[in-house]
């Protein structure tokens, strides 16, 4: 893979200093899209190595997309999730702004500033990102623009907006983990015990590693229900690998 990615980016290079065939000149238009091109393989590298968690390789990646074009949103996009994983909030929120002043109509970079907004606890501002995510015709994951709108709108404690952008992303992607999981602590949290077992059932069938969390929201759903069987065999779960995590206490004190 690393020499796959050297011979890259020396094709880059090459590219970008070379001169067309027969010694002319390249004209402006071809320098701006190898310009373009670079950038643009740059910032693909740096989503990769963020993924893998090699931070400083990624922002080293950004610095060269950068200085192939000043101007390639997507590049102040990645960055600004980089900062944000770095908690560097001040300046993520510089980089995911830059990226719509230069392209308002990016959908990833919507969601992601919308995303930042709401784990800043600016959940009113984050859902007209959301939204406007939601308006472009090609954004290729919407579900993800509807479940984020969710988590955000639950935290700032309107449920009927999140159980209806919930259910809007389960309608596009009906295996969404996080959506299932959320609908089955909303309607927990609604009374509506037997609907949230159907959606837990739903969200531990794609999962073989609840957490402790998870397996105390199961615990607490099967005693709602009835179920004993159930809930036995999740307390048990949550004892054997979670021996001192909070949940486990909890349950060992029948709360």
């Amino acid at each position: 893979m690393k020499k796959y990615i050297a011979l890259l980016l020396l094709s880059l290079v090459l590219a970008a200093c070379g001169t067309p065939s027969g010694g002319e000149r390249a004209a402006p238009d071809q320098f701006k899209s190898r310009a373009d091109e670079s950038a643009r393989v740059h910032t693909e590298l740096a989503g990769l190595y963020f993924e893998r968690a090699q931070i400083g390789v990624a922002l080293g990646e950004i610095e060269l997309a950068l200085q192939a074009n000043r101007n390639h949103a997507p590049a102040y996009n990645v960055r600004g999730l980089i900062h944000m994983a770095l908690r560097e909030y001040k300046e993520a929120e510089e980089d995911f702004q830059q990226s719509l002043r230069i392209n308002n109509t990016d959908p990833e970079a919507h969601n992601n500033y919308g995303w930042f907004l709401c784990q800043q606890g600016r959940e009113k501002e984050s859902i007209p990102h959301f939204m406007k995510a939601l308006k472009n015709p090609l954004y290729e994951t919407p579900e993800r623009a509807y479940l984020n709108a969710g988590l955000c709108s639950r935290q700032a404690g309107n449920n009927k907006d999140a159980e209806e952008f919930l259910q809007r992303a389960l309608l596009l992607k009906p295996g969404l983990q996080q959506a299932l999981l959320a609908m089955a602590e909303l309607n927990f949290t609604n009374g509506d015990y037997v609907t949230a077992k159907k959606y837990f059932a739903g969200f531990s069938q794609k999962t073989d590693d609840l957490t402790a969390e998870q397996l105390w929201l199961a615990v607490r759903i099967e005693r709602k229900v009835g179920d004993r069987n159930s809930e036995a065999s999740y307390g048990m779960q949550l004892r054997k690998r979670f021996p001192d995590a909070r949940e486990t206490r909890l349950f060992t004190n029948g709360e």
